[in-house]
């Protein structure tokens, strides 16, 4: 499903990724491990077009993504779930959630809602409340949520367990599972 070849970003002058290669076949769940700063968080900003490739390719399903602005990427089919979450405070949760689905059509967009509600039930309680009020495994759900509602064929996770309590970290890996064997 998700091929990268080459791949190399710099910032500047600085040449931050060399040549970095992998394929993930469809329905798999990979993780990318290595220590701060080796550049786990650049190759999904890469893959994302939230960085800038000065060599290599990547492709999902055998389309190139390499060059595209965000948002086409997210068009076909790739989201990110950032680290930190990335939330607008301010915003109620049902605003965040909707906003993950701007390049939906409006009838995908309330499917898409739907289902992150029923995979997220506790967010259904939450709807009409500021997104900064939350618990941080409440903000996790919503920040997934929020990815997953542009029905992305690939979901990129940058540290979706930061500073969770051990059992929260448990339930949103159960939710990763379950969101993989629904076919994301």
């Amino acid at each position: 499903m998700l091929e990268i070849e080459a791949l190399e970003v710099c910032y500047g002058a600085i040449r931050v990724l060399r040549q970095i290669s992998l394929s993930v076949p469809p329905g798999q769940i990979v993780a990318l491990l290595g220590a701060n700063g080796a550049g786990k968080s650049t190759v999904l900003r890469a893959i994302c077009g939230l960085a800038p490739v000065a060599g290599g390719r990547v492709w999902l399903a055998g389309e190139e993504l390499t060059g595209l602005p965000p948002h086409e990427v997210v068009r076909r089919g790739v989201a990110l779930c950032p680290e930190g979450r990335r939330l607008f405070a301010n915003l109620t949760v049902q605003e965040n959630l909707l906003l993950g689905g701007y390049v939906t059509e409006k009838r995908e967009r309330r499917q898409a809602f739907e289902w992150v509600l029923a995979v997220f039930p506790r967010l259904k309680e939450r709807l009409n409340q500021r997104a900064g009020t939350l618990s941080g495994g409440e903000q996790q759900m919503v920040a997934l949520g929020r990815a997953l509602m542009s029905r992305p064929r690939l979901l990129l996770l940058d540290e979706p367990s930061l500073g969770l309590a051990p059992l929260l970290v448990r339930e949103v890996f159960r939710i990763i599972r379950e969101v993989n064997d629904r076919g994301t």
